[in-house]
């Protein structure tokens, strides 16, 4: 890949990136795309069955990332018009029905600053964010995959599909906060975080060792309030009382982020 500022640094940067991709692929076709400075990752939940039916449940915010793989989503996405929520959703559910998708499916796009968007891809299942579109939504999703994939129809229409309240997840991963460096090894203390609006999906236990073979996440933390400002602060009390002892996790970086300015406008990307 290579960014391309100005039309006179086009044939250079193209003649480069042909010829690295010759080398590794044998091949040199390349791709042209405009480059976004600050887009904001943002996807739309889908569900279609067999009998023609499609509908959307709104978007995700999933911008927080690091090394290009999501740790925070949130439920609506912050700062978003309604009318810019509609066309996302009407464009999500236009490319499901194009390819006759069925099931849930999450359609993803880059969303500029002057409220442009682009298709990036398709993830064809459930993702792991999905709980807090559950959360805000009142929809199980889970079971309207299980009903879709079994042949039956939808049971909900696009009117039925409201937003109420707010929603945020944070991925609990066992590494380490800073250098992100994987830390397999064995829980020996373990306390999860409860109450209204709290919600955790782990399957991890005091005792459990988390194996060094697979994706560092053991734990997705979701917290729910009637508007963004109470979602933040009950996130911040449950990544206080989440304890989990004997290997690092990025609990830390967590609690960092949610409590920066730019988080905390919604005016990050």
């Amino acid at each position: 890949m290579r960014q391309v500022w100005s039309e006179k640094e086009f044939s250079q940067a193209l003649n480069a990136a042909k010829r690295e991709s010759m080398a590794s692929f044998g091949d040199d076709h390349m791709l042209v795309e405009k480059y976004l400075t600050r887009p904001r990752h943002v996807e739309i939940q889908v569900f279609c069955d067999t009998h023609g039916n499609g509908v959307y449940l709104f978007e995700r915010d999933c911008s927080v990332q690091r090394r290009h793989q999501k740790i925070i989503e949130e439920a609506p996405a912050p700062n978003m018009s309604q009318s810019v929520r509609e066309k996302m959703g009407e464009a999500a559910i236009l490319a499901a029905k194009a390819i006759n998708y069925v099931g849930a499916g999450t359609v993803e796009f880059l969303l500029d600053e002057d409220d442009s968007f682009y298709f990036m891809e398709m993830n064809t299942r459930l993702q792991v964010e999905h709980p807090v579109t559950e959360m805000v939504t009142g929809i199980d999703l889970v079971k309207q995959q299980i009903l879709a994939a079994s042949g039956e129809k939808l049971t909900i229409s696009q009117n039925d599909i409201k937003i109420k309240g707010h929603s945020i997840e944070c991925r609990i991963n066992a590494e380490h906060p800073e250098s992100f460096i994987p830390s397999p090894g064995k829980i020996t203390q373990y306390h999860q975080p409860g109450g209204l609006g709290v919600r955790v999906d782990s399957a991890v236990y005091q005792g459990y060792s988390v194996p060094p073979h697979y994706d560092s996440m053991i734990g997705k933390l979701i917290t729910y309030a009637d508007n963004r400002s109470e979602c933040i602060a009950r996130m911040k009390r449950a990544l206080e009382e989440y304890v989990i002892m004997g290997i690092n996790t990025n609990i830390q970086m967590h609690q960092k982020i949610i409590m920066t300015e730019e988080f905390k406008s919604g005016k990050y990307d």
